[in-house]
């Protein structure tokens, strides 16, 4: 059966975006952070388009992740570490751990595990282990593939950027690691100071742009669709939706659709949001509620009940619009929408 509410998901996009990003990189390998499901798209989907584009990196968050993830035997790398309940699933050999505590360091040790990631914090204070510790011999005698650290500012022009970058790169020949890899999306704009042997986009892959180097590059994605449940007109003087916030100034043609902030669609879109059909502009009329958005269809007479409509969804425009984070917008699109690879 299908849903009245559906994701267009263009693969082409998402593999001109990882192929952008790679020149963007330079010499260094670029990888994908496919967490989150793929940042809300599918992440067996997500992967599989990106491997036959030619990555060869992946990054998850947890474990129950990766275990999703491993019939397709990807190179993957599990960030939140390894607790002591992952390490039979970590031991297995399904991905790499990225350790990011002492503990983890001493624990992966101890069980005779193999190859592995190390996480440092190089201001950030979010994961991770220290500088001085890695100095002080904390990885020594583990056989470290990758070496990370994540910038917590790289979407601005921050000096902390830079102190961050200098810090992790002072690293360099401290441990045996075979690489270094600092960039995410944002980190990549940075330019090639930055990319060290390894970027790890994750935003800008799916349509995002987190600043303004990206803009014109970077396609769209994500293409969400609603059908219509009904079309109803209403009388000048007459409201929509909770709270009455909006009223007809004149007769006013409306169609009910099936999206709501349980889909992702919050309610900071209402009298914001617009839709699209036929070349017209849709506007969102009063509150978006949990399952329903009313929309004005005054300019578009073939919109009836059954029509699918197209949600105006570019991640920098809907962000600007809404004030909720691109990240926010990707990842919080829910379980209700039948996601259609085009």
């Amino acid at each position: 059966m299908t849903a009245p509410l559906r994701l267009r998901l263009d693969a082409a996009a998402l593999a001109d975006n990882w192929r952008t990003l790679d020149r963007m990189s330079g010499p260094a390998a670029c990888g994908a952070a496919i967490k989150a499901n793929g940042y809300g798209l599918g992440a067996t989907e997500v992967a599989q388009h990106l491997a036959t584009a030619g990555c060869r990196d992946f990054f998850v968050a947890t474990w129950a992740e990766a275990e999703r993830l491993a019939p397709l035997r990807l190179p993957l790398s599990v960030l939140h570490g390894v607790r002591a309940e992952d390490m039979p699933l970590a031991l297995a050999g399904i991905a790499r751990p990225v350790l990011n505590t002492d503990a983890q360091v001493a624990r992966w040790r101890a069980a005779g595990g193999g190859a592995c990631d190390v996480m440092v914090d190089t201001g950030m204070n979010r994961l991770g282990v220290s500088p001085d510790g890695v100095r002080a011999g904390l990885l020594d005698g583990l056989a470290v593939h990758t070496l990370l650290s994540h910038l917590a500012c790289a979407d601005e022009d921050s000096p902390m950027n830079a102190a961050q970058r200098a810090a992790f790169a002072s690293l360099a020949g401290v441990t045996r690691a075979q690489r270094m890899s600092l960039a995410n999306s944002a980190g990549i704009a940075l330019g090639p100071d930055y990319a060290f042997d390894l970027t790890r986009p994750g935003l800008a892959l799916y349509g995002g742009v987190p600043r303004v180097e990206f803009a014109g590059a970077i396609q769209q994605v994500v293409f969400p669709e609603a059908q219509v449940l009904q079309r109803r007109r209403v009388r000048a003087g007459e409201t929509v939706g909770y709270n009455a916030t909006w009223t007809a100034s004149k007769a006013t043609e409306v169609a009910i659709i099936n999206l709501g902030y349980a889909d992702g669609y919050y309610r900071a879109f209402s009298d914001r949001g617009e839709a699209e059909a036929d070349g017209s502009m849709l506007p969102v009329l009063g509150r978006v509620s949990m399952d329903l958005v009313a929309l004005d269809v005054s300019s578009s007479p073939s919109v009836q009940e059954g029509s699918w409509l197209s949600i105006n969804f570019a991640l920098p425009i809907a962000e600007a619009r809404a004030g909720i984070s691109q990240y926010e917008l990707l990842t919080g699109m829910g379980c209700r929408y039948d996601r259609q690879w085009v």
